[in-house]
C-alpha cells in the first residue's frame, strides 16, 4: 500500500470534516447568513445535525483518521464545505483564495487546523489569484485538472502551476461554461467525480470537450448522470476504489454506479447538501489516501 495526497479515489486514510453543529452554530447565525450565502432555503439546525451524524458515520466507518475543523467565528456556514479552502498534495497543503467573497477567511482557519495536526503547508494562492478546491481534481498522481470558473481565475491557476511544477506535477486547466452565472456555485467537480483509477461519474453535456477528450485519452470510463439528476448526483465521494458515498434521491445514477461494479452508500442531505449546494466531496477535505 502506498500513501498519497494525490488521489481522489484511494482508500481514505486521513480526512478533515466540519460538523454541521460547528458550521451552522445556532438559529440566529443561520437566520443572518442563509440568504446572503445563496442557500436555496433556510437550513433546519436540528435536522442538519441529524443528517450530518449519519454522514459522519460513513466517513468514520472507513477506519480513516478523522480530524474536525473547529467552530470559528471568522467563517460562515459555507465552511461546512471544507474541500474548497485547500488542496492536498504530497509536498503539503496549498491554501486557496476563495472566489466567493464571504468565504475569504476559510483558508486561514483551515491552515490553523492543519498546523495543529502537523500537516505541512506547501504554499498559498495570493494577490488577485483565486482557486477553490471544488475546481481541482487529481486525474492521476502526477496530473491535476483545474477548472477555470467564476471561482477560479487565470492568475490562481498560474500560481497553482508554479507551486506544483517543482513537484513534477502537470496542471491541466479547462474553461468551464457560464451555466447559471457568477452567483451560482459551478465547479469542475460539479461535472466530474473520480471513483477509481479509470472510472468517473460525469455530466457530459456541461463538460468542456478538451477535458472530456483528455479523460478518454487517459483510459477513463464514464458513469453518465442523466439530466434530471444532474444538480447533485455528479457529486460522489470515493471512500475507497469503487466504494462510493452519494446523496440520496438519485436512483438512476446509483444504479449506473452499481452496474459499473461500485458499492454505493447514500445519505439524506436536504439540510446539509441540497440547500447549500454541497455534496459529499464538498463536505470533506481528504488529505491522505491509500493506493495499492
Amino acid at each position: 500500500m502506498k500513501i498519497t495526497c494525490q488521489s481522489e479515489y484511494g482508500q481514505l486514510h486521513t480526512i478533515f470534516i466540519k460538523h454541521a453543529k460547528d458550521a451552522l452554530v445556532n438559529d440566529e447565525n443561520i437566520d443572518n447568513q442563509w440568504l446572503p450565502l445563496n442557500f436555496t432555503e433556510r437550513p433546519d439546525l436540528q435536522k442538519a445535525i441529524e443528517e450530518y451524524n449519519v454522514f459522519e458515520s460513513f466517513i468514520k466507518n472507513t477506519g480513516a483518521t478523522v480530524h474536525y475543523l473547529p467552530q470559528n467565528e471568522t467563517v460562515t456556514m459555507d465552511s461546512m464545505y471544507c474541500r474548497d479552502a485547500a488542496i492536498a498534495t504530497d509536498a503539503g497543503m496549498i491554501l486557496c483564495t476563495m472566489g466567493k467573497e464571504q468565504r475569504k477567511p476559510e483558508p486561514l482557519a483551515e491552515k490553523q487546523a492543519f498546523m495543529a495536526h502537523n500537516i505541512p503547508i506547501l504554499g498559498e494562492i495570493s494577490g488577485s489569484g483565486t482557486v477553490e478546491g471544488g475546481d481541482v481534481a487529481w486525474l492521476d498522481e502526477k496530473t491535476l485538472a483545474v477548472g477555470h470558473s467564476y471561482r477560479t481565475n487565470e492568475e490562481g491557476i498560474r500560481q497553482l502551476r508554479a507551486l506544483l511544477a517543482p513537484q513534477g506535477v502537470e496542471v491541466l486547466d479547462f474553461s468551464l461554461p457560464h451555466y447559471k452565472g457568477p452567483s451560482d456555485v459551478f465547479h469542475l467537480m460539479s461535472i466530474f467525480s473520480p471513483v477509481d483509477k479509470n472510472l468517473a461519474v460525469v455530466y457530459s453535456p456541461l463538460m468542456p470537450i478538451a477535458f472530456r477528450n483528455a479523460l478518454i485519452l487517459r483510459g477513463y470510463q464514464f458513469v453518465e448522470v442523466p439530466t434530471e439528476e444532474f444538480e447533485m448526483a455528479c457529486n460522489v465521494l470515493a471512500l475507497a476504489p469503487r466504494k462510493c458515498l452519494m446523496l440520496k434521491g438519485f436512483p438512476k445514477t446509483k444504479k449506473a454506479l452499481e452496474d459499473a461494479g461500485c458499492t454505493v452508500h447514500d445519505y439524506s442531505g436536504s439540510e446539509i447538501s441540497v440547500k447549500g449546494g454541497g455534496g459529499p466531496t464538498c463536505l470533506t477535505r481528504p488529505v491522505y489516501r491509500l493506493l495499492h
